[in-house]
């Protein structure tokens, strides 16, 4: 089946990092390979893990998660990032849309269908 796809879970409240670690569980063949709880770790830890997939709440302590996926992506752009938050689609802060990530997923609709829909994909051929 290849590499396990790894993933880094940044939010600042731990019942939501617990329900994202559960999930991201529940995806054949991804792992959670670190969790952050602020913008400054986020991009730390992403560094040091170098995680395919990163979901990334937008309300952090410190710098947002908007300002910490640029960050993010300037050092490793072959990362998915994925947006996170409460928001309606139409509430979005302006700079959500680009700041680099792939996707934004309300955190009610995180499921493991949501997360395989955004899978990198290793094509042979």
């Amino acid at each position: 089946m290849g590499e396990p796809v790894d993933v880094l879970i940044v939010d600042d409240q731990r019942p939501f990092r617990t329900v994202a670690r559960t999930v991201v569980g529940m995806v054949g063949g991804w792992r959670v390979a670190a969790e952050a709880e602020s913008g400054e770790q986020a991009v730390a830890e992403a560094a040091r893990v170098r995680p395919a997939v990163v979901l990334m709440d937008i309300n952090l302590p410190g710098i947002s998660g908007i300002e910490a996926t640029r960050q993010l992506l300037a050092a490793d752009p072959a990362a998915l990032v994925v947006l996170l938050s409460t928001y309606a689609l139409e509430d979005l802060p302006g700079d959500a849309a680009h700041c680099g990530a792939v996707a934004y997923i309300n955190k009610e609709d995180l499921t493991p269908a949501r997360l395989r829909a955004l899978r990198p994909v290793e094509q042979a051929g």
